[in-house]
């Protein structure tokens, strides 16, 4: 009798130890997300994530993915960073996997497609035949890797590719959830994630949500190449405003912020660093220097080149920044000879840009005039660069050389008078 019970002690401890420790080597499912553009916003925030995750010694990773696409280069990098986990690893289409999105999706060990769920039309932009040669070499390396019909991922890149049955004469093969399961590109089909686990038989404690940080949210929206766009346009419009402005006042305002937002958000997104902010800044000032100085010389240049290229600096690609720039540049020249042209005419502007004109024949006068020198002849005291100072008469007055620059003690002559202003020439 005592021996039986001994037996059935001994069971049981067996038991609850198995338990203790099977527990303790299950570990938690964590759930990331990938949706939106894909950019280096989302690669930098993945590579952060998994870091973390990985640490934490999940049980599995599923990649929660509805995305229209994005850049190449990055989805390239992505599907790297998945393929080097050791843990299994869930890819679950949730709406869509379109461009991009279909070599991040087939890079997990497993794929799931959720009701109603679509995969494919990923062809690249622009559809060069180098570009689309290494896109395809991309899909169809990741899908034999995973055990995928390379044939028909390519198809969803190429519209040159015709499988009978599955894609249409010239056009890009895009499946649902249910064809995706059909033709082995995808595992499961379920909405429910403890039914995709169950599926897949991988035990785990609980199902983490990863949320996505406040601050990647804002730099992946500013970061876009469409706001991006529309940032440089308010910058420069806001210049614009500023310039016929006196003073500082909403023009500049609005300059500095739309600039600021546009930087930030790509140097928080990894695009850039806080060099191209210098760059541009220093740009800035070189053409604030040339406003100041007469004439357009080294300054001037040299502040278009630095503005030009602290702009596409912080952007994710050259290409991008190009056109961006170029449609803010369009923008901005036209916005600029409407301003001008109907300007005047409109309320709204007359509030914001200085339009009084004060008359000499309406009795307002800035200073007195100094017309009595017209035509006199006198000596430089100093250098005019143009402005300096000249002697007339035994009198030193204030005058600017008509252009050239006049050495100290040079006879010249009073050629024009504009209200107080003198104007002089060697003589």
């Amino acid at each position: 009798m005592n021996k039986r019970k001994t037996l059935i002690l001994i069971f049981l401890i067996l038991v609850l130890l198995n338990t203790v420790v099977f527990s303790e080597s299950v570990g938690d499912v964590y759930v990331v997300p990938i949706k939106g553009e894909i950019n280096k916003v989302t690669y930098n925030y993945l590579r952060s994530a998994l870091k973390e995750i990985v640490s934490n010694s999940p049980s599995a990773i599923i990649f929660e993915i509805d995305t229209y696409g994005g850049s190449i280069d990055q989805a390239e990098r992505i599907k790297n960073l998945i393929l080097d986990l050791k843990v299994p690893t869930i890819s679950f289409v949730k709406n869509k996997a379109e461009s991009a999105g279909v070599l991040i999706t087939i890079s997990s060990e497993n794929v799931a497609m959720a009701e109603s769920s679509t995969i494919g039309s990923a062809q690249t932009i622009p559809n060069t035949e180098k570009v689309l040669s290494m896109w395809r070499s991309f899909l169809r390396d990741t899908a034999q890797l995973r055990g995928r019909d390379p044939k028909i991922i390519e198809a969803m890149a190429d519209v040159d590719i015709y499988i009978e049955g599955v894609s249409e004469r010239g056009k890009l093969l895009n499946l649902t959830g249910r064809e995706a399961v059909e033709h082995g590109i995808a595992d499961f089909m379920s909405n429910d994630y403890g039914e995709i686990l169950s599926h897949f038989n991988i035990p785990y404690n609980s199902i983490v949500q990863v949320e996505e940080k406040t601050e990647l949210k804002l730099a992946k929206f500013l970061s876009n190449p469409y706001i991006s766009t529309l940032l440089l346009t308010v910058g420069f419009v806001g210049m614009v405003i500023e310039i016929f402005t006196p003073g500082f006042g909403i023009g500049g305002t609005i300059s500095i912020i739309a600039f600021g937002l546009f930087f930030g958000g790509n140097i928080i997104a990894g695009n850039s660093q806080w060099t191209s902010l210098a760059i541009f800044v220093t740009g800035l000032i070189l053409l604030v220097i040339e406003a100041i100085v007469p004439g357009f010389g080294l300054p001037g240049i040299s502040g278009i080149i630095l503005v030009i290229a602290g702009i596409i600096l912080a952007m994710g690609t050259v290409t991008s920044a190009l056109v961006s720039l170029s449609i803010a540049i369009i923008i901005t020249a036209i916005i600029t000879i409407l301003l001008i042209k109907f300007g005047r005419k409109s309320p709204l502007i007359n509030k914001i840009i200085l339009t009084t004109h004060q008359k000499d024949e309406e009795g307002y006068l800035s200073s007195k005039p100094k017309d009595e020198y017209l035509g006199l002849e006198g000596i430089t005291v100093s250098e005019l660069r143009p402005s300096g100072i000249i002697e007339i008469d035994g009198k030193r007055l204030d005058a600017l050389s008509e252009g050239s620059f006049i050495p100290k003690e040079t006879a010249i002559k009073v050629v024009r008078v504009e209200g107080s202003k003198i104007i002089v020439r060697r003589f």
